[in-house]
């Protein structure tokens, strides 16, 4: 499975929607402020977290069941930043709306930025026909409150080519999760 190149990614994002809205550089400031990067990198395509949070609460002693899952459980913010309580977790989207072709597959990693303060970010693969916005899970590993900056780089999607295509794709299966747009929760 070859690794696809900055080139392939400008190419299927221009060419065909890869990546909406899309940045073919990498970007590190806006005026004179700085920013944590996002845009395309060398081997991948670095993503930014929207303005839409969704912090988990415990205030109603809801079990966290994902059978079942108590949307109760969240506090919506809609905020450049979100703060996110020690040892606890906030989901969010990207800015970026995705569509992957039936032949790649991709891994998303957090930006290291984050991960050297104990924050954590965690992403499944985006499958082939898959598309929609990327729901983002934030874990605070920290005993310390952390902060999440909206409209810049938060993880790093790498798009991996098959060597051949697969039989049946996530849209071919009708996956739960396709077109997503917004913060999604689990569904069953």
């Amino acid at each position: 499975m070859p690794v696809k190149s900055d080139k392939w990614i400008r190419r299927m994002a221009e060419q065909h929607g890869l990546i909406d809205p899309f940045e073919p550089n990498q970007v590190r400031q806006d005026g004179g402020r700085r920013l944590i990067s996002y845009g395309t990198s060398s081997y991948g395509y670095d993503v930014r977290c929207a303005p839409e949070f969704r912090i988990f609460t415990n205030i109603n002693s809801a079990i966290v069941d994902p059978k079942a899952f108590d949307s109760n459980s969240f506090v919506n913010v809609d905020a450049e930043v979100c703060i996110i309580p020690p040892n606890s977790f906030a989901l969010a989207r990207t800015v970026e709306y995705f569509r992957i072709p039936r032949n790649i597959l991709t891994i998303c990693l957090g930006k290291s930025t984050y991960a050297r303060c104990g924050i954590i970010v965690n992403v499944t693969p985006l499958e082939p026909e898959w598309e929609g916005h990327v729901t983002l899970e934030f874990s605070n590993t920290t005993p310390l409150p952390a902060r999440i900056y909206a409209n810049e780089g938060v993880a790093q999607v790498i798009f991996l080519e098959a060597d051949e295509v697969c039989e049946t794709s996530y849209k071919d299966r009708g996956g739960k999760y396709q077109g997503q747009r917004g913060v999604t929760l689990p569904k069953t």
